[in-house]
């Protein structure tokens, strides 16, 4: 094996190390399997050349009945060494799940913006089963059949040299054949294991806009694009169990020809009174033995590079640095900024999504004082959205300064930010659990009293108080069941749930039924009485009641003031609130 090989193996038995007494119990069944293994043949010899060629019969039975007690003896340990193996990767294989998801949940949600979804739900899905099914169990058998091979060779020796000489000419031929085609393998199974997360994520795209695939009748196009995805795997996979095939055909190859060799050349030596036909027997026994752990290490040659293959995919996504969480205050100092929000301020904060483009945000500066509501308004990528992804530390690698309560922004754990402050988004998740469950995300800090005071404080009860079962009951396909108002209310009793005092809102521009959409305004215009405010806002109502509006243009703040100021400049902001009024006229 390579280096990068040992390396992912290394970092595998990482996880094998909490069920080692299973793995010590399969390695104890060796040498009674070995020993067993061996005893058989030489047992045959005896019997042939002692008791049956002589005619002897006294002692035939009780030879016989330990040639059984031989083979029960075997059977035994092979059983309990499969078991204990089996059990120890199958242990092994869940705690790789439950690290892989327990990594993916603290990666940074830039991650999730570069990566797409499916890929990764193939690495923790398709490439962990990969592995579980071959890496767990494959390794250690691996090195059960080389201590098998190793002691049933010795013993070969035992019984004639002459002979096991004419199986050596044949360990080059295998050596070369398994080399040459264990890279071909691993290869071929790189490339099936990347074709299959490419067609998994783009059957996942497929999947989440099925609806959007439907109305457009794109029915013909996306099967086309699956088809070629899903050819690029059949034709590695294809190629891959080719090698499989070739190499298993080979060694079933060189075993005949060994047993041919054996034959020939016993057969003279017999003849020359060199070696007794016991000897000829035993070792023939003793060399289709020794083929079986050969043959079964040439199929785990295999299963191991496919294994490697979907290791090395884990271990990319393991690789992906998870955020940083650490913390400047003191535990007292953390309790004062989690509990109030006093103050915000922006200083010259300039940002740029990647190193070479355009800045998303130029030199913005201003500041909220606790109580305040403020209305961000601009055009579509005039940076507005980029303020409250760095508020919520989507993006850190901001210039400039963001001091929340005196203290910068960048030095604050996630965990503390976001008991001060919390998001309503437009882009609604619901999962596929209760209303209860979606708004508390089970939370342990949220309990029911928490849920009820937070749908009502946003009158989502107004409408959850008509369904059956009320809080319990169950959303399916991302709140499908429900509308895009009563959703987008789900979303605003999530975030007031977390009881923060500062509020950024996504504010929906999508259009709704008059019902919830007059809940909507009834929430928002409660979340501005009693709460701070940073609004990304598209309504009319929303802009003319904030204390102060932020007017954005190519990720600069051209205007600032409230409603009545900013009409009376006859600028920007008034350009935007002609055009407002006239959509909704």
């Amino acid at each position: 094996m390579q280096n990068t090989d040992w390396k992912l193996l290394s970092r595998f038995f990482e996880f094998v190390k909490p069920h080692r007494i299973w793995v010590f119990i399969s390695m104890g069944a060796i040498p009674f399997s070995t020993a067993a293994t061996i005893l058989v043949p030489f047992l045959i010899v005896r019997i042939v050349d002692d008791y049956i060629i002589p005619g002897n019969t006294s002692g035939l039975y009780l030879m016989t009945a330990i040639l059984a007690g031989a083979v029960l003896l075997s059977y035994l340990a092979d059983g309990i060494y499969t078991f204990s193996l089996q059990r120890a990767g199958q242990m092994t294989i869940a705690r790789l799940r439950w690290a892989l998801l327990d990594h993916t949940l603290k990666l940074p949600r830039t991650y999730f913006d570069n990566n797409p979804i499916g890929a990764t739900l193939s690495r923790m899905t398709s490439d962990i089963e990969a592995v579980g099914e071959s890496l767990a169990v494959g390794v250690l058998a691996l090195f059960t059949d080389a201590i098998k091979a190793l002691a049933l060779f010795i013993f070969l020796f035992y019984l004639s040299w002459k002979l096991t000489l004419v199986i050596v000419l044949l360990v080059p031929l295998i050596y070369i054949v398994i080399t040459v085609l264990r890279k071909k393998l691993r290869r071929y199974f790189n490339e099936a294991r990347e074709s299959l997360a490419q067609a998994t994520a783009f059957l996942q795209e497929c999947l989440t806009g099925m609806k959007t695939i439907q109305l457009f009748v794109a029915e013909k196009g996306v099967h086309q694009r699956f088809k070629q995805k899903n050819e690029q795997f059949l034709n590695a996979q294809t190629k891959a169990n080719g090698f499989d095939a070739a190499l298993f055909s080979i060694i079933e190859g060189v075993t005949s020809v060994a047993m041919a060799l054996v034959i020939w050349y016993g057969t003279g030596q017999i003849l020359a009174g060199m070696i007794t036909i016991g000897i000829l027997i035993g070792f023939i026994n003793t060399l289709s033995r020794l083929f079986i752990p050969i043959r079964e290490f040439a199929q785990q040659i295999a299963v191991i590079q496919r294994a490697l293959a979907a290791l090395e995919h884990v271990s990319q996504l393991f690789a992906e640095k998870e955020e940083e969480e650490f913390s400047v205050f003191s535990d007292t100092e953390q309790n004062q900024l989690l509990n109030d929000f006093d103050e915000l301020t922006f200083e010259d904060v300039s940002f740029s999504y990647s190193e070479k483009g355009l800045r998303a945000l130029d030199n913005v500066s201003f500041s909220v004082n606790k109580g305040e509501k403020v209305a961000i308004v601009g055009e579509t990528g005039a940076g507005k959205s980029t303020i409250l992804k760095i508020l919520s530390k989507t993006y850190e690698s901001y210039q400039g300064s963001i001091k929340l309560n005196g203290q910068e922004l960048r030095e604050i754990p996630k965990l503390s930010l976001m008991r001060t402050l919390t998001l309503m988004q437009q882009d609604v998740f619901l999962f596929d659990e209760s209303l209860a469950f979606n708004i508390s995300l089970d939370r342990p800090e949220i309990d029911h009293t928490q849920i009820q005071r937070a749908v009502k404080f946003v009158h989502a009860d107004e409408f959850i108080d008509q369904l059956p079962e009320k809080l319990n009951y169950r959303l399916i396909e991302n709140g499908s069941n429900l509308s895009a108002g009563q959703a987008q209310l789900i979303s605003f009793a999530r975030a007031i749930a977390s009881d923060c005092d500062l509020i950024l809102l996504d504010e929906a521009t999508s259009s709704v039924d008059s019902v919830t959409e007059h809940l909507i305004q009834k929430a928002t215009e409660k979340i501005f009485q009693e709460k701070s405010v940073i609004a990304i806002a598209h309504r009319l109502s929303t802009i003319r009641h904030s204390d102060m509006i932020l007017v954005m243009k190519n990720g600069k703040i051209v205007e600032q003031g409230n409603h009545e100021e900013l009409v009376k400049q006859g600028g920007y902001y008034l350009q935007l609130l002609n055009r407002m009024e006239s959509e909704t006229s």
